[in-house]
């Protein structure tokens, strides 16, 4: 077998730099546990950014695309096939919103969200064509197409590739005070992340996702929250939003509802609001296709059992535990919600990626971000025994920092 040094080199001669990887070459996975090509095993606290909340693997969603494998993958939306309506349905029902619109990526679907926030601002709020704004955050994260990184404050997601897409309005994040004077007579919708995973697990302040809806809901704008890492049980809840019982007008889907088997998104909203997009306007071929429907099915049915909500807040409660004894001995702080967090590295010890280096000696796959902060977030399914390993193997490996 080709060594993981062997095809790294291959890799970094022949693919884009488009990423930074860890160096692991992935061969083999079950459950919370990766096995690389040499046969040495680690720990996943990384979940595929929330993609694998289920874990590698599972039982059920495998059948299920197993099963529709040797059926039907594709058709095109020129056709109807016989999982799409239980699929629709579903989510429908998931959400408690009327309609559905699948789509493939996250990215996708933020911006199905955005067009479809701007045809209802024009024939709905009646705003003057082509004069629609939407409301978003410094430090957000919602994809890299070209629209998306228009309103990106990230350096290397944004700079030297203009020109931007305009209509947006960027303010801090976690200030409601912030979006109210942000908003206009032509302010259509407020983008937010209800946990801004990629800028490090930030944790808006308490009230503020109502604060938000009640805003929203008195000026007649769209509420989008975009819960593509933070949904589906990651924090303990259905939805992240559901802290707060707060109802968006849109939610934002994609990584776990492919149960990290295909790549499934979707955008779910009312009728009053979805109901503007009529054929031709908006479509994917691949999106809402039977694979990735028989799919997304299983998802739904494994979060209807309230199973991983539940796991997901018992086992947050054991991380954030452990964690927060780390303050002061290599960590500065720590941020999350259920089986989710950022850890922000003492930066005079070392950076989250020489962290997150040290992480992988171990046995522990975590991915650094902003400099010193690493992000933990393993499958749902991972046992309690390997979650507090996991963080024994941080605990040794601040040690070991900080003896060098």
């Amino acid at each position: 077998m080709t060594t993981s040094a062997e095809l790294i080199e291959i890799s970094e001669s022949r693919s884009a730099h488009n990423y930074h990887p860890l160096p692991v070459v992935i061969h083999e996975a079950h459950g919370a546990w990766v096995t690389d090509v040499e046969g040495k095993r680690y720990l996943d606290c990384l979940s595929g950014y929330s993609s694998l909340n289920f874990g590698h693997g599972h039982p059920k969603i495998v059948e299920a695309a197993r099963d529709q494998l040797e059926r039907l993958t594709l058709t095109s939306r020129a056709f109807y096939h016989d999982q799409f309506a239980h699929f629709c349905a579903g989510l429908g029902d998931l959400t408690g919103k009327d309609m559905i619109l699948p789509m493939n990526t996250g990215a996708e679907a933020v911006e199905t969200a955005i067009k479809v926030a701007r045809k209802w601002g024009y024939e709905v709020k009646g705003v003057e064509p082509d004069q629609a704004n939407i409301i978003v955050m410094e430090n957000n994260f919602h994809g890299r197409t070209t629209t998306i990184i228009s309103f990106s404050t990230d350096a290397d997601a944004h700079d030297n590739f203009g020109p931007y897409t305009p209509g947006f309005r960027i303010v801090p994040y976690g200030s409601a005070d912030a979006i109210r004077q942000a908003v206009d007579a032509n302010t259509v919708a407020v983008l937010v992340e209800p946990i801004q995973g990629e800028a490090g697990v930030l944790v808006p302040p308490d009230g503020y996702l109502t604060e938000v809806r009640e805003l929203c809901s008195a000026g007649g704008i769209l509420m989008i929250a975009d819960e593509i890492q933070s949904g589906l049980g990651r924090t303990g809840q259905t939805f992240a939003c559901d802290v707060e019982g707060v109802v968006p007008d849109i939610y934002v889907l994609g990584k776990a509802l492919g149960g990290g088997v295909v790549p499934v998104s979707a955008v779910a909203a009312d009728r009053d609001v979805l109901g503007i997009i009529h054929p031709g306007q908006h479509g994917s071929t691949f999106g809402g296709n039977p694979l990735a429907c028989a799919v997304g099915i299983a998802v739904i049915e494994l979060l209807n059992t309230g199973e991983f909500q539940a796991r997901a807040t018992k086992l947050g409660e054991t991380l954030h535990n452990r964690l927060r004894e780390l303050i002061g001995k290599g960590v500065t702080e720590v941020r999350g919600r259920g089986l989710w967090a950022g850890v922000d590295i003492e930066p005079s010890l070392a950076t989250g990626r020489e962290v997150s280096k040290a992480l992988l000696r171990r046995g522990v796959l975590v991915k650094d971000t902003h400099g010193s902060t690493i992000r933990l977030a393993p499958p749902i399914v991972v046992s309690e025994d390997d979650l507090i390993w996991g963080i024994d193997q941080l605990t040794d490996a601040l040690y070991a920092l900080k003896e060098r």
